[in-house]
């Protein structure tokens, strides 16, 4: 018998359809990573409210986020796909955690600070405890990995402290979580100089129709020093440029000399960069329109992913509530 596979567990908030940012910074390594580990795949949608203001869109964009998961290759037989609050037991660790958890670690989490800035009319208590329920997310479903960025270990650290204290308190119940450090390129926005969001209006869409696409891509800012079709470019200062080292991977050093040369133009290499990111997602497009055609499917992969995630969270919620002295109904 082969050794059990250890378990990674990461999540998303619902943000509906998937931008390519999404893809190459998270999704990519969903897909490898259910073949590598026990992999749990959450839509935190409790998360979300915390900011989220337009109750009517939360549950569209739930699925319509599933349905790109699954059309960019997560599989419901191989992973465990499920929404945070179809398995309510999360809640009450949080609750738990929040009692161990000094207001000081929360206090200098940079998340809160940048939250309250961007949200300054409703800076609450759940933005506050945001980390603890991540924290029990993580911890409820004894995951021993979770994928991150180099940027985002001070966030794991916070539930590792967590796990710490509790186990100091109450008794070794929690394994303390370790970092799968994945490498995640910088994906830009249309604009150049932000990060792609759909918050700011400024992406492309992972499984968007070919002439939404190009539509888009048109509009990118490219190299904002040239001003002329026979000027020399900069393609290190271009974000088209530097999406083709991502969708161009084998030609685009000879895409970047043309536009220092202006042997090609910005329209020029637009219009290729177009073709290229239909053609990379053209499967995943094709797959998420035979998604789209199974009415009800994704609802029954979440209802299949949330009972088995139920399964390991009333375990775990089980041992924390004994270790703790709460009354265990028989």
């Amino acid at each position: 018998m082969s050794p059990a596979r250890q378990r990674v567990l990461s999540g998303m908030q619902p943000t509906g359809r998937m931008h390519i940012g999404h893809y190459f910074g998270a999704l990519r390594n969903y897909v490898r990573m259910q073949d590598e580990y026990e992999a749990f795949y959450c839509v935190v949608d409790l998360h979300a409210l915390t900011t989220f203001e337009q109750p009517a869109e939360l549950w569209p964009n739930v699925t319509a986020m599933v349905a790109d998961w699954i059309a960019a290759g997560l599989d419901p037989e191989r992973a465990t796909i499920f929404v945070q609050s179809q398995v309510p037991e999360v809640t009450e660790l949080h609750w738990i955690l929040s009692a161990v958890t000094p207001i000081s670690w929360l206090e200098r989490v940079p998340t809160f600070k940048e939250k309250s800035e961007q949200h300054p009319d409703n800076v609450n208590y759940a933005l506050l405890g945001y980390p603890v329920l991540q924290a029990a997310d993580i911890l409820i479903y004894g995951a021993s990995r979770v994928p991150v960025g180099e940027d985002q270990l001070a966030h794991l650290e916070l539930t590792r402290e967590i796990a710490r204290r509790f186990n100091h308190k109450y008794g070794a119940t929690f394994t303390e979580p370790k970092a799968e450090l994945t490498e995640t390129p910088r994906v830009m926005g249309l604009d150049g100089a932000t990060k792609m969001s759909k918050s700011r209006n400024n992406y492309i869409p992972m499984t968007g129709d070919p002439d939404e696409v190009r539509k888009l891509i048109k509009s990118a800012v490219t190299d904002i020093t040239r001003a002329y079709r026979s000027d020399p470019g900069h393609p290190e200062q271009c974000n088209v440029c530097q999406l083709h080292r991502v969708f161009s991977p084998d030609d685009f050093e000879s895409i970047w000399e043309g536009e220092r040369t202006a042997t090609t133009g910005c329209v020029d290499v637009k219009g290729l960069l177009a073709d290229r990111v239909i053609e990379y997602f053209a499967p995943m497009r094709e797959r998420r329109l035979e998604i789209d055609a199974r009415d009800g499917y994704v609802e029954e992969v979440l209802a299949a992913g949330a009972a088995r995630a139920a399964t390991v969270a009333r375990e775990t919620l089980g041992r924390v509530k004994e270790a703790v002295g709460l009354h265990q109904h028989q």
